[in-house]
């Protein structure tokens, strides 16, 4: 092993980051520094705290990045529509950027020279993690415990914890079986019974959210109002980006909205089968969308839609920090600069509409020339004779060929 004086951690309290902190002091014989994150993900941290002190840790750290994460890394995202393979909504990739910027922070703060997580070398987020460690200190050592111990099952990991005096916390009755990632954006389920994707996840999975077919009878209305792309107020109402997206999980999670189930293609070459909930998410895109619709010219909306598959698929394969990430972000915030303007949705069983759109400064629907009505003179429609012919031209010419 290479020499290491002190290294950061992503720590959570639970076991198997409890098991890599003592794991990194006995193989490294070095000074471990602690840090949590606060991502809205909904649990007590101070247990974290509690727990590294135990072990002796002298420089904890437990941050609250929820209005940078909102702020700087889902609304930037959201601006360009990203979803991966068609239906993800990108709840954990987004996240793993940010905690890798606050570590390679917090490691120049200390003097550490390097850093450690505890994802497996299965994942994804290995992969996210590391390349926003080399995107931003390039020289920093990087340390992933599941590709370097032998503690490769879960009685290994058990019998490590009991031998170093590490509490092994069992599950309570009636916990989950399935492995969870949270944060302000989305909870996301692995694992247990989601290994047969032919299996229905069971209603007691779900922690968020309620049943679409248990969620209200009435639907309930709720405007959005978008200032360059992002949303800034709902009812009226003006928050901050973590307000914004903690209140629009509550009306979403309210009404059963944001659930998915999919397999998706990782990064690492595996398909993997996992639900989600984002429902405040969920609530979000839809209405971006929709205020888009009014105020983006057709090409710069139609470019757009091209980009945003490459877009949402740099985040997912952790691309954060990359030159090209950066570029597209560029154009796409570019746009964003006439995205002004209400959006109302109507949420209902699981499903969310948008019912109306409205922008008082940069509305490019011109009722005059919409209207099946009389538009008195406001568009010729003798116009669109030599539009159709002109266009019909190559068709014709390759169809005399094939004749």
């Amino acid at each position: 092993m290479s020499k290491v004086n002190k290294v950061v951690l992503a720590y959570s309290g639970g076991l198997d980051t409890s098991v890599i902190l003592e794991w990194l002091k006995d193989t490294y014989n070095c000074e471990v520094v602690t840090f949590t994150a606060d991502l809205g993900q909904g649990e007590e941290l101070e247990p974290a705290r509690q727990k590294a002190q135990q072990f002796g840790v002298k420089e904890i750290y437990i941050d609250d990045l929820r209005e940078e994460f909102a702020r700087d890394f889902v609304f930037p995202m959201f601006r360009a529509n990203a979803i991966y393979e068609g239906e993800y909504l990108l709840g954990t990739s987004i996240a793993r950027p940010l905690i890798a910027k606050r570590q390679v922070e917090i490691a120049r703060e200390t003097g550490a020279d390097a850093v450690a997580h505890g994802a497996t070398g299965k994942g994804n987020d290995q992969v996210r993690f590391e390349l926003g460690y080399y995107g931003l200190e390039p020289g920093i050592k990087v340390i992933a415990p599941w590709r370097e111990w032998d503690l490769l099952s879960r009685e290994k990991l058990l019998a490590y914890a009991e031998e170093k005096g590490i509490p092994i916390e069992g599950k309570k009755e009636g916990g989950s079986p399935y492995s969870m990632d949270a944060n302000m954006l989305h909870i996301s389920y692995e694992g247990g019974i989601l290994e047969d994707p032919w299996a229905e996840a069971e209603e007691s999975m779900w922690k968020w959210s309620v049943a679409p077919e248990d969620a209200p009878d009435k639907p309930q209305y709720v405007e959005l109002t978008f200032e360059h792309g992002d949303c800034t107020a709902i009812d009226g109402q003006a928050m901050s980006p973590a307000g914004i997206l903690s209140k629009l999980n509550e009306l979403g999670a309210a009404h059963g909205i944001g659930r998915l189930d999919i397999v998706e293609n990782r990064y690492v070459g595996m398909k993997s089968r996992g639900c989600y909930e984002t429902p405040g998410g969920t609530i979000l895109l839809k209405a971006h969308r929709g205020i888009e619709s009014i105020t983006l010219d057709r090409e710069a909306a139609h470019l757009k839609d091209e980009l945003m598959p490459r877009y949402a698929k740099l985040i997912y394969n952790g691309y954060w920090f990359s030159p090209e990430r950066e570029a597209l972000q560029a154009a796409i915030d570019q746009t964003q600069q006439v995205v002004n303007g209400v959006v109302r949705v109507k949420l209902y069983k699981g499903a969310v509409s948008v019912v109306g759109r409205k922008s008082d400064t940069n509305s490019l629907f011109d009722e005059r020339i919409a209207t099946f009505e009389d538009d008195a003179g406001a568009y010729d429609q003798k116009d669109a004779e030599g539009f159709i012919k002109l266009n019909a031209l190559r068709l014709k010419l390759q169809s005399r060929h094939r004749s």
